[in-house]
């Protein structure tokens, strides 16, 4: 039997190479925790995730919300996470290259048809504080195997 970190790092190499933009941002990306409902992982902050600012850019904030919710939603043993149907990001600080990302997905619920997901960005600052980046929902239309389902 697999556990739930096996099944998301399943996942994770099933879907990364169908994925330029999973594989544009998270080359360096490391799973390193999962229990059903929960992941975790670090990334750190390269020259790919980096503003005109020198910060992390927005938008590599919500990829890691849409991403983080679906591995969040494969630790439940689901084969296919489904299709995002709502993702909400909240900036709350800065990060910058050389960071270190801490990303933590949590499943709130998944349903039958529905997967409603929440993540946390954090960093760590050179002093060992623990700071927010970003927060994010994510709820996804859930695709379920109906041959499988028919089956049983």
């Amino acid at each position: 039997m697999s556990t739930p970190l096996d099944q998301v790092q399943s996942y994770w190499q099933r879907i990364k190479p169908a994925s330029p933009v999973y594989a544009f941002f998270f080359s360096d990306i490391e799973i390193d925790y999962a229990e059903k409902g929960t992941i975790h992982a670090q990334l750190p902050v390269g020259p790919n995730h980096i503003n005109s600012k020198g910060s992390l850019h927005g938008s590599v904030s919500a990829t890691i919300v849409d991403w983080a919710g679906g591995m969040a939603i494969a630790s439940h043993g689901l084969e296919k996470t489904g299709l995002s149907t709502d993702i909400h990001v909240t900036y709350v600080s800065a990060a910058k290259e050389g960071d270190v990302l801490q990303i933590e997905g949590k499943v709130s619920k998944v349903g039958r048809n529905l997967g409603f997901t929440t993540v946390n960005i954090s960093k760590t600052s050179n002093d060992g504080r623990e700071s927010i980046v970003a927060t994010g929902t994510h709820t996804k239309y859930i695709l379920r195997d109906t041959e499988a389902q028919s089956a049983s």
